[in-house]
């Protein structure tokens, strides 16, 4: 239940494991609602706080949150509820914590065995409801299956939504905004032009322009016409430049040409070096990673903007897990970068010859990095062109954890199709993915923008519409 929604009444939110070991902070997020932690859910902590894991992260801070407010209670005080503060200064809890400090007994159906930890929990809620008839009972819950057991059961369940992102993926910014036809003779009064450094520029003034954010692209959505970034916004004034044409053989990038509009917008913010955080989001064929891979090829060998590329992704596999990897760190994540290999390969073959392969297998040895996940904490990236695939994976505190480790002259770039997630417990709102689309797209050095068509072949292009 996301607590950002008032009710009417004081309800009592009954919290399960894994809403704690999902979001350690979700006691405090509960605004005026008072909050209850069954037995069986601080014996489930316990069970899952061991390891280096995010989940094990997450139980062990939960359970620290729990210890400061019990501290220094009495058993008094905590079967009144202790007093949740406000998380922040804008939020306001207002409500109180309980634990379970006697047992609540309640005869489930005998197809419920009730020796199971969610079937106990069941159990708590049903007595909870009979002792407490004047107040609504809610359980909160990530598990699918158990909030279907409670609707049978006549309980009022809901999942946990404080992390998510936006109400429907709808909403996300797509990063471009098509001109309608009557566009021009709404803002184009006062419009002015010139050009500097080889660029083109036009001043916009009118209405429409003060929904746009810095770095988003326009166009009127005909072929062979304006093609534009906003680079500054000031209330209904825009300016924006006209943007390079990677379509030409002219403009390629490390042998790769775009193949349509968005293709170009991407090619345009990723050779940007203005634009220090760059989120490509797309189905599968889009071209999401070789245009990533060719700009930063074209980054570090050519122009020695940066020393070097970084990769990492979550991972988390599609079927069955295949156990331990030997070797080094760099050798136990060669399996997960088939993308990389793959694409590496267009690249070389783009290069010509034998020479061009030469180039990019020692490019691939010297000036690309493969790095897992779990050893980023504490590290600092100097000019690096870093780049995040298969990011719909990761939560919203993993994103948070990997940006922040960009150091001066250091490039972002996410991956992803939120179509693909395979991590349990997030969802096309709540991935890390949208996360960041959503909180950087109004941040003037960042861009976005979504990939629709696919470039991968008539074969990958049928399967994705028809399977």
């Amino acid at each position: 239940m996301s607590p950002k929604k008032r009710q009417r009444g004081r309800h009592l939110m009954i919290l399960d494991t894994n809403v704690l070991m999902h979001d350690p902070s979700c006691l405090f997020r509960f605004q005026e609602h008072d909050v209850f932690i069954p037995m069986i859910v601080l014996e489930e902590l316990d069970n899952n706080k061991r390891g280096h894991s995010e989940v094990a992260r997450n139980a062990r801070q939960a359970s620290r949150f729990m210890e400061e407010l019990v501290q220094g209670a009495s058993r008094q005080e905590i079967e009144k509820g202790l007093p949740l503060p406000a998380l922040n200064d804008t939020d306001s809890a207002g409500g109180r914590l309980f634990f379970q400090t006697r047992t609540l007994n309640y005869d489930l159906p005998r197809d419920l065995p009730s020796n199971l930890p969610d079937n106990t929990i069941l159990a708590t809620v049903l007595a909870l409801q009979t002792t407490n008839p004047d107040r609504m009972v809610v359980l909160v819950s990530k598990d699918i299956n158990l909030r279907v057991k409670a609707a049978a059961l006549g309980i009022q369940a809901e999942d946990y939504r404080d992390d998510q992102v936006l109400d429907d993926l709808s909403l996300l910014t797509t990063g471009q905004v098509t001109l309608p036809e009557e566009f021009w003779e709404r803002n184009g009064k006062n419009l002015t032009s010139w050009q500097k450094d080889g660029k083109t520029f036009y001043k916009i003034n009118g209405p429409d322009v003060e929904k746009w954010y810095t770095n988003t692209f326009v166009h009127d959505g005909k072929d062979n016409s304006l093609e534009a970034i906003v680079r500054h916004i000031d209330k209904q004034e825009a300016t924006i430049e006209v943007c390079t044409n990677y379509r030409s053989s002219h403009h390629n990038v490390w042998g790769i040409n775009a193949r349509n509009r968005e293709q170009n917008f991407a090619l345009n913010m990723l050779m940007d070096p203005a634009i220090d955080f760059v989120s490509l989001l797309g189905n599968a064929g889009t071209g999401k990673t070789l245009l990533t891979l060719a700009a930063g090829l074209a980054q570090v060998l050519d122009e020695r903007r940066y020393q070097e590329i970084i990769m990492t992704r979550a991972t988390v596999p599609m079927g069955e897990d295949i156990g331990f990897l030997p070797g080094t760190e760099e050798e136990k994540m060669v399996p997960w970068m088939g993308a990389l290999m793959d694409n590496l390969e267009v690249l070389a073959s783009n290069d010509g010859g034998s020479w061009g392969r030469a180039a990019t297998n020692d490019l691939l040895r010297n000036r690309i990095k493969i790095h897992s996940m779990n050893f980023m904490r504490g590290r600092t990236f100097l000019n690096k062109y870093v780049i995040i695939d298969e990011a719909q994976n990761l939560t919203s505190k993993q994103m948070k954890a990997l940006i922040t480790r960009a150091g001066p002259g250091t490039k972002m770039v996410v991956l992803g199709n939120v179509g693909q997630i395979d991590t349990p417990y997030l969802t096309e709102t709540t991935s890390g993915l949208t996360y960041v689309v959503d909180r950087f797209k109004a941040w003037e050095h960042s861009g976005h923008i979504t990939l629709r068509s696919g470039e991968r072949s008539r074969l990958a292009d049928y399967a994705a519409e028809a399977l």
